[in-house]
């Protein structure tokens, strides 16, 4: 739950509503219905659809998903799971009552363990997550990220830290995603290149 639930908090951060979900969705199908940590992932999966269909002026859509949103969360700690829910209520409830606010006012950031997370601040294993769900929204090859991350794990016990910063500059930083993807792929091609070569040596 950890992994997935502050990949899709720094996905939020970094601007993309939309893709957030995802992080969460497959978790949340898992858990029993009606289960305090379903009805959680349930209310900030609808909250980050409020989000996105406000700023799409979908009003009665986004009038309709606050309303549920807030009725999912209702009840649970303010800080469930470290996640600050007061501050995402109280949005909610702007928006249940007036859903054009959303074009006045800026969403609000999700706060975890009292910290803004963005994808700088992830472990590794959230810090996928967040590249494949990413990946996947804007068409990139998600293959690509995998075989990042999994250089980022071998550059762990190294100084070297070459694959996990352009991981996050992926997901953190939309305007330059394609720059360094793009960046990205041919770091990884030519890390499969090296190991093709060396495997080479021994057949």
């Amino acid at each position: 739950m950890e992994h997935a639930l502050t990949a899709g908090v720094a996905v939020y951060n970094a601007g993309e509503h939309h893709a957030a979900h995802d992080a969460w969705e497959a978790t949340w199908l898992e858990l029993e219905r009606g289960t305090a940590e379903e009805r959680f992932l349930h209310g900030l999966i609808q909250f980050t659809a409020v989000v996105y269909h406000g700023r799409r002026r979908n009003w009665s859509g986004a009038r309709k998903l606050a309303t549920s949103a807030g009725e999912y969360l209702e009840g649970l700690n303010p800080e469930y799971r470290g996640v600050d829910l007061a501050t995402v209520r109280t949005y909610l409830s702007r928006v249940a009552a007036d859903p054009e606010s959303t074009e006045r006012a800026s969403p609000p950031g999700l706060r975890y363990e009292g910290e803004r997370l963005t994808a700088e601040t992830l472990s590794l294993d959230a810090l996928a997550i967040a590249a494949d769900v990413v990946a996947e929204e804007y068409g990139f090859d998600e293959e690509v990220l995998a075989r990042a991350v999994d250089y980022a794990r071998a550059e762990e016990a190294t100084a070297r830290s070459q694959f996990r910063s352009l991981v996050v500059d992926f997901v953190g930083t939309p305007e330059r995603r394609n720059l360094v993807y793009t960046r990205l792929r041919d770091h990884v091609r030519r890390r499969r290149r090296e190991e093709t070569d060396v495997e080479g040596l021994f057949e």
